[in-house]
């Protein structure tokens, strides 16, 4: 082969290989620009009258949706609150009949009756049975850590587990200035597991809600509720 063919061939090489890095270089960069972070609104302890009602008025507003893990004994006599979360495309999901952890906490049987009650309350209403749990105070709370076992009870009943990973502080302390909450809520995490009230005593997560959406909004995070396909939030703790 003399100098010139080589040169040639050499040069073809060249230019393809450049071609083919380059191209890999689009790809990388489309696919990294066409992913989107994601925030999940989530709102323990409803229904609860004028609160929740307001949430969802800004949540309209907003048009961004939400899931509601709701309490089954707080649903009678506020089924047009139910019937209006289930409308407005948000998701209805199980906190329990009572949140009462002296109860909730004494069995994984307990435990389960208790969410598949609140199940057929809201299936009375809408004809939906939610397949979403969240625990009363968390998975791992001061009286009670996840096990295996209530693991696989929830999985074989077809429920999935929703903790947090981000926690605006209006549980612990509904009182407090909306501004704390707003701090607490912001997060730059790729996923979002957002959690806020919206029972009785949540007027100040209410005023703080609007901020929290501008946040997330300004920062091109995307709004989704739970559902069952949504991978699950929770972890067991080691002995």
């Amino acid at each position: 082969m003399n100098l010139s063919n080589y040169l040639k061939k050499f040069i073809s090489f060249t230019l393809i290989l450049i071609f083919i890095i380059s191209y890999q270089n689009i790809t990388v960069s489309k696919v990294y620009a066409t992913e989107k972070k994601v925030i999940y609104l989530t709102f323990d302890d409803g229904p609860a009258g004028k609160v929740t009602k307001d949430t969802l008025d800004i949540l309209k507003e907003e048009s961004v949706p939400a899931t509601f893990f709701l309490i089954g004994e707080q649903i009678k006599g506020q089924e047009d609150l139910i019937k209006r979360i289930y409308s407005e495309g948000h998701a209805l999901g199980l906190h329990s009949m009572s949140h009462n952890r002296n109860h909730l906490y004494r069995s994984n049987d307990l435990f389960l009756k208790e969410m598949l009650d609140t199940q057929d309350v809201i299936n009375s209403i809408v004809g939906l049975k939610p397949q979403i749990v969240r625990f009363p105070f968390g998975c791992n709370n001061n009286c009670y850590k996840i096990s295996q076992s209530m693991v696989d009870l929830l999985h074989k009943n077809n429920l999935k587990i929703y903790d947090w990973n981000t926690d605006s502080g209006d549980g612990a302390h509904p009182s407090a200035n909306p501004n704390l909450f707003i701090k607490n809520s912001k997060s730059d995490k790729d996923t979002v597991v957002l959690l806020m009230h919206c029972a009785y005593m949540s007027k100040n997560s209410v005023k703080a809600l609007p901020t929290i959406i501008k946040y997330y909004k300004d920062n091109g995070y995307e709004f989704k509720k739970i559902d069952e396909n949504t991978p699950e939030v929770y972890h067991i703790m080691k002995k």
